[in-house]
């Protein structure tokens, strides 16, 4: 009777162990520690970057940089690049440099409408063609 009381007690907490269960904890315990880990990682880097910034000095570096600020007193002057003769290039950043559009060259703004006579018909169709979302 005993062995068959341990065959049985064995059979019942296999069959009820959960094991799956644990593993698949396990496996989340351990993908949510590496989370924490980089976290932590980027933390210190974040905190060596704040206090590479932390003088005075590098601050206004930063913000010269990045940001175009100056000192008080100061005027900040922007120089365009140009070419080797030292024309700026029509094909630089700065808009008013590029060269007139003709307006003969440009496509209307405002297409001619067709002047249509008579019946109802008509008036809804010039009606649909004003809306143009309706396109």
């Amino acid at each position: 009777m005993v062995p068959l009381a341990v065959a049985t007690a064995i059979a019942v907490l296999a069959g009820w162990f959960p094991a799956k269960a644990l593993w698949h904890q396990q496996t989340q315990i351990d993908a949510t520690s590496a989370q924490i880990q980089a976290v932590l990682r980027q933390e210190q880097a974040l905190k060596i970057q704040a206090q590479s910034v932390d003088t005075h000095a590098a601050a206004m570096a930063l913000a010269r940089e990045q940001y175009q600020l100056v000192s008080p007193g100061q005027s900040l002057i922007q120089v365009l690049p140009g070419d080797a003769s030292g024309e700026v290039s029509a094909n630089s950043a700065d808009p008013g440099l590029q060269p007139l559009v003709s307006p003969a060259s440009g496509a209307p703004l405002v297409a001619a409408a067709k002047p249509t006579h008579g019946s109802f018909g008509h008036y809804l169709s010039r009606l649909v063609r004003t809306f143009e979302f309706w396109r």
